[in-house]
């Protein structure tokens, strides 16, 4: 009976195995939304790092975090580093690309909860009297990645804090100039 048991428990993991590592190798999360503002206000916020405290979901779950900024004010090369705790975890981001006022890509290095790298990517098209914002992570989807994606979509565990970020960019760039 025993034998019998182990030889279930070894095939399940087994199959658990193999269909994580029949997982897609890359992964992809996009979030949009418009705001009425002009393309160059909401750029403002997203290429200063030091802007990000009064809408990004993260800096809402651990107001003590660490931070550390690095490289020009905005644009190519600022960066930001962060530890926090277990909600947020540690890690660095560094802008790669800054098109003003339409595209910024950003390299992601996470180190907790555990490591793994992304990069980031905001579009801004303008249409009328508002803007489109969309909010893109993607990357490399490696093995314990697979495995966690069996039981817990990528979309599902970062989409919702990419939805809050940007009705908080909304609420930022929307609200009216001082």
């Amino acid at each position: 009976m025993i034998k019998a048991i182990l030889i279930v428990l070894v095939l399940a993991i087994a199959a658990v195995l193999v269909a994580a590592a029949m997982q897609a190798d890359t992964y992809r999360v996009v979030r949009s939304t418009t705001i009425k503002a002009p393309p160059e206000r909401i750029y403002a916020q997203v290429a200063e790092l030091r802007a990000w405290g009064p809408w990004s979901p993260w800096e809402k779950r651990d107001p003590a975090m660490k931070r550390t900024f690095g490289g020009p004010a905005s644009g190519k090369g600022a960066t930001y580093g962060w530890e926090g705790n277990k909600d947020v975890g540690s890690g660095r981001m560094e802008i790669l690309e800054a098109e003003a006022p339409s595209r910024i890509l950003i390299q992601l290095h996470f180190l907790q909860p555990f490591e793994s790298k992304a990069k980031a990517e905001f579009t801004f098209k303008a249409g009328g009297d508002a803007t489109t914002v969309t909010w893109a992570m993607f990357g490399d989807a490696a093995f314990m990645t697979k495995l966690i994606g069996l039981f817990m979509s990528m979309d599902r565990m970062v989409g919702p804090d990419f939805e809050s970020g940007l009705a908080g960019l909304k609420a930022v760039a929307e609200k009216p100039a001082p």
